[in-house]
């Protein structure tokens, strides 16, 4: 089985990349966005209109600090995982190069191998039209 760069890539992940990988792509959704936008308006409809406890009054300063905390965990992971994504687009533009530069001489190797033959029946015909003018 012919395993190729990006299978490579994958399978040498450690779980801590695979992990950073996940978060990173989990928190660029839109069904993350969506959702943490639910309970903050939910948090905050709570605080504002709670008749009995308000565990967070305006101007929502736990919200603020679980939002701080949140991005001070975020930041780093999802830095981890583009670093990964930058190293992953280096190999595959070494891996394309390598390609590129192995069909570049099979072409050349075809491109002389052509022009070899096309010269062999140039001097087949101009034998043939030299033996006919000498008979």
């Amino acid at each position: 089985m012919v395993v190729n760069w990006h299978k490579k890539h994958a399978d040498s992940r450690t779980f801590g990349e695979r992990l950073a990988d996940s978060v990173a792509m989990g928190m660029g959704s839109w069904t993350f966005i969506i959702i943490q936008s639910v309970i903050v308006v939910t948090w905050m409809i709570l605080n504002v209109i709670g008749f009995i406890y308000h565990w967070d009054a305006y101007p929502f300063i736990l919200l603020n600090l679980v939002f701080s905390t949140q991005a001070a965990y975020a930041a780093p992971i999802i830095m981890m995982s583009q670093n990964r994504s930058s190293e992953r687009d280096r190999e595959h533009a070494a891996a394309d190069f390598r390609t590129n530069t192995e069909a570049k001489k099979e072409i050349e190797g075809l491109m002389t191998a052509l022009h070899k033959i096309d010269v062999d029946k140039l001097d087949k015909i101009i034998e043939l039209l030299t033996a006919k003018k000498v008979k």
